[in-house]
């Protein structure tokens, strides 16, 4: 929905100061979807190359870099000097540092790309949003719910592009799936499955190692608790480690839990139930499989939804027919919706048909970076820019703290609290000495 800009900087200002309005509450329903162009910056033209700060060069850093390259790479950041030595041969002119701060300061920098571990991303983000920087960041979009709401203050400060990196949100099968549901092919929806068929890596307990001499590790520690350099921690294994990530929830919830979110408008859960099961004893380490019933209120005139989050094997009874390793399945009055990344199926209620769906949301011309991109250039803005991946990160992160508080949690969004203090611990943790947003 197109707002005009009073009503725009209304909003933003309401979700800066962690307020409610109507239409647009602080982790509640109504969320931004699509807001105004959000900075008074000078535009770029199509033909001027944007001065880009890449924080994070392998893995998921190397294909988010990938996304860019055809801008000026000015800066590239790691803490491991091999990657970044691969990185620094591709890209001859940008400078190579191992603190992200210091990339922060080069000068002219039009936007900043931050593919670190979750536990540093609020850490990065925030400083790039502080000096006024468009930024792009690695989904989930921070690794607590704390610091979600508080990347969605500031970036309603900053007025800045953003766009959190759940890719998958750029392309068209999730578009249709979308307009269908708006449009009421399957009537209201109140139940929707999303399931995912992978579990997580499980790690015996080990001895700590000697860290590598060209690892600088006090750095990519940053901000959580310090523990002895270990390869079952480190590169890629950090995501099923509560210290460093959020379980394959945090890692794959804002990809897939994204498409009901987007469909549906959905907002902060009242409550959340998780359950799981993890592959040893170990209190640090992320469960192979989770369940999490999540309870959404009404919307308007749409209906309270339950969504069911399974992974690790543990899917909805009668999955297996649909034959999708995951997939999201929504139930209406009228019919059943399923779709995956690329591919969706409708199964109609004996006696009903679906008409047509015209669609009416644009295709990404050249995906979820191109968007980035061009919003910089144009101080125009994205499709998960983070007051929509902060709202939809808050929501998924929530499932991991009713499982690590081991019990049901009733979720107060506007106070910023669940109904059990020994729950609320998990929503922020105290930062190592010297760290702050």
């Amino acid at each position: 929905m197109k707002r005009d800009l009073s009503r725009r900087e209304f909003l933003e200002a309401a979700v800066a100061a962690g307020t409610a309005v109507a239409g647009a509450t602080v982790g509640g329903a109504g969320i931004l979807s699509s807001p105004q162009p959000v900075s008074a910056k000078e535009p770029k033209t199509a033909n001027e190359k944007l001065n880009l700060a890449v924080i994070g060069v392998a893995d998921r850093g190397q294909a988010n870099l990938n996304g860019v390259a055809n801008e000026s790479i000015v800066v590239l950041c790691d803490i491991d000097d091999r990657r970044l030595e691969v990185a620094g041969a591709r890209f001859p002119n940008a400078k190579r540092v191992v603190d992200f701060r210091e990339a922060l300061e080069v000068a002219n920098l039009d936007g900043v790309v931050c593919s670190t571990p979750d536990h540093m991303h609020a850490i990065v983000v925030a400083a790039a949003l502080k000096k006024g920087l468009p930024v792009y960041c690695e989904k989930p979009l921070t690794h607590s719910v704390w610091e979600a709401r508080q990347l969605r203050k500031l970036n309603a400060q900053a007025r800045v592009p953003t766009q959190m990196g759940n890719q998958i949100h750029a392309e068209p099968n999730y578009r249709r799936v979308v307009e269908m549901i708006r449009a009421g092919t399957i009537g209201p929806v109140e139940r929707v499955h999303v399931w995912l068929g992978s579990g997580v890596r499980s790690f015996p307990a080990v001895k700590p190692m000697e860290t590598p001499s060209h690892i600088h590790y006090d750095q990519w520690i940053g901000p959580a608790p310090f523990r002895p350099f270990n390869e079952a921690h480190f590169h890629f294994n950090w995501r099923y480690w509560w210290d460093f990530g959020g379980g394959q929830l945090g890692d794959f919830g804002c990809h897939f839990m994204d498409l009901p979110f987007w469909a549906l408008e959905l907002g902060a859960p009242s409550s959340v139930a998780a359950t799981g099961e993890k592959g040893h004893d170990g209190d640090n380490e992320c469960p192979m499989r989770m369940r999490v019933e999540y309870k959404f209120p009404a919307r308007g005139d749409m209906p309270p939804v339950h969504l069911t989050w399974s992974h690790g094997g543990w899917m909805p009874e009668g999955a297996e027919a649909y034959k999708m390793g995951s997939a999201v399945l929504f139930e209406g009055a009228d019919g059943r919706l399923i779709a995956d990344y690329g591919s969706h199926k409708l199964f109609m209620q004996e006696g009903k048909t679906a008409a047509p769906v015209k669609p009416w949301i644009e295709n990404s011309v050249a995906g979820h970076h191109a968007e980035w991109l061009t919003a910089i250039r144009t101080n125009g803005s994205t499709s998960s820019h983070f007051e929509y991946g902060g709202n939809l990160t808050e929501a998924v992160l929530l499932g991991n703290v009713s499982y690590r508080a081991g019990k049901p949690l009733v979720w107060d969004t506007r106070n910023f609290k669940t109904d059990s203090p020994e729950a609320d611990r998990f929503l922020k943790r105290d930062y190592r000495p010297g760290w702050s947003l």
